[in-house]
């Protein structure tokens, strides 16, 4: 008995982590890329986009009735332009992304190890940066170290930028830790010459969207033809492929644990009907039908199938309640973009789960059905 309830046990309880940390790690990649550049970008068309932008200027009204659009959370201009960063005679390209003053900053602050994240005043120049801690370790700058930033142009001599370092992030996700610095959009707007009606981009933040490729050919139509709107996927989409094997890796998992579960409840019952094949015979000798004993195994089964089903669930869920709660187990971040395993328990996802264990007990449960009704009375009574 004990076998055949650990059988569905720690099948269940394998597929719960799988999902939930397959899930939890897609989601937190997936949070911090989106967090820092947006669902959707609005940028001036370029096939293949890059780190020097060409600026856009949208007309007022549908700027107004985009931030108005419930499937919006929140729309925001930013422009970025990239350099070298130098300190002594250290040197890393970087792009500094300029930021305004309406700008919400809640995504970064959380990411804060030191310093703060300053508050940028538009038209008024503040040589502020925040700097990722590992630009700041490989250009052994501190909090409140000054620094220089190059900017080339094409046929002149690079322009000079002196800048302090006012906070000090890390977000372990390397595109934005080996790559970008935060500071203030005037900045770019000066160093790029473009007024103060242009920007080099606007990230748009959606809310919960069912449907979020209707809402961006719906925005495509709606801009100028110069200009175009790219996903978060379109503008990363190495990064999401890579994202796209975790659901393949998932499935494989599954699909395994699946056959193995079965394996393992077949053999616990058929061991549990040759352990009462001589009961099988006198009961059968007795005048009972091959329907009434088999609802005798069915029972037996179904009882060891739903303690099964209690201990997975209890033991699977509350290892990833663990694991949420003091992330216990830690991943390389060089690797895997998180320092530890995220956790994303869907609650559709675990009635799945169970319903397919559900699905695979019930089938192993037509085993003792069909064996019942092959044992002979003269013969199961003298089986040794």
């Amino acid at each position: 008995m004990n076998i055949s309830i650990w059988a569905i046990a720690l099948g269940l309880i394998i597929m719960i982590l799988s999902i939930a940390t397959g899930n939890g790690l897609r989601q937190a990649i997936k949070d911090k890329v989106t967090g820092f550049g947006g669902d959707i970008q609005i940028l001036n068309y370029r096939p293949t986009p890059g780190y020097e932008q060409v600026p856009i200027v949208l007309d007022p009204s549908l700027i107004s009735d985009l931030k108005n659009d419930p499937r919006i959370e929140r729309m925001q201009a930013f422009g970025q332009k990239a350099g070298i960063l130098k300190n002594e005679d250290l040197f890393e390209g970087a792009v500094l992304k300029g930021l305004g003053e309406n700008y919400d900053l809640s995504f970064l602050q959380e990411f804060v190890l030191e310093g703060t994240l300053p508050q940028f005043k538009d038209g008024a120049y503040d040589d502020s940066i925040t700097i990722s801690a590992s630009l700041a370790r490989k250009l052994k700058l501190e909090l409140f170290s000054e620094c220089e930033m190059y900017f080339l142009r094409p046929n002149k001599a690079p322009l000079r930028r002196k800048f302090t370092v006012a906070g000090i992030f890390q977000t372990d996700f390397d595109k934005l830790d080996q790559s970008f610095i935060v500071g203030d959009m005037d900045h770019v707007q000066r160093l790029s010459k473009w007024d103060s009606t242009q920007v080099g981009a606007y990230e748009i933040h959606l809310a919960d969207v069912d449907d979020p490729e209707a809402l961006l050919a719906e925005l495509r139509l709606k801009l100028p033809f110069e200009y175009d709107a790219m996903d978060a996927r379109q503008l990363n989409l190495q990064l999401f492929q890579w994202l796209d094997l975790f659901d393949l890796n998932i499935l494989i998992i599954l699909g395994i644990i699946i056959i193995v579960a079965t394996i393992n409840m077949s053999i616990a019952l058929l061991i549990l009907i040759m352990e009462r094949t001589t009961m099988i015979g006198l009961l059968k000798a007795m005048g009972s039908t091959n329907r009434s004993i088999q609802n005798i195994f069915l029972m037996n089964a179904a009882y060891l199938m739903g303690k099964g089903m209690l201990w997975g669930n209890l033991i699977g869920i509350g290892l990833a309640l663990l694991q949420d709660q003091f992330g216990l187990i830690k991943l390389d971040s060089s690797t895997y973009y998180v320092s530890v395993v995220s956790i994303d328990l869907n609650p559709m996802h675990l009635l799945g789960i169970n319903l397919i264990t559900l699905a695979i007990s019930i089938a192993c449960l037509l085993i003792p059905a069909y064996l019942v009704s092959r044992i002979q009375p003269s013969k199961a009574i003298r089986f040794d």
